[in-house]
């Protein structure tokens, strides 16, 4: 199955909010690594945004269940670009 890296863009004038959804945003992503959706994710360290390493069939099915994360529901987002990526080597590769 693919793996798609997804590069979320947040802006400081949704920290508030973003800190105020974190909880529900966290339990969805506990809930797609737990399926193993979701392969790993975290924020950049300047705030700037997060990145996320999800498995999907195709970028259709990414697109809808990135729509469903608490923090694109919110419109906290303020760009998402999502690009398949094929691991050669280390933890991620086949």
């Amino acid at each position: 199955m693919p793996i798609f890296a997804v590069h979320y863009v947040y802006s400081d004038s949704t920290i508030a909010e973003r800190d105020t959804h974190r909880p529900e945003h966290r339990t969805w992503l506990a809930a797609l690594v737990e399926s193993g959706t979701l392969l790993s994710s975290g924020p950049y360290p300047d705030g700037s945004g997060a990145l996320l390493l999800f498995r999907s069939d195709d970028a259709g099915q990414l697109k809808e269940l990135l729509a469903r994360d608490p923090f694109a529901r919110e419109g906290l987002i303020d760009d998402v670009r999502a690009v398949e990526w094929v691991p050669v080597m280390g933890a991620f590769a086949p």
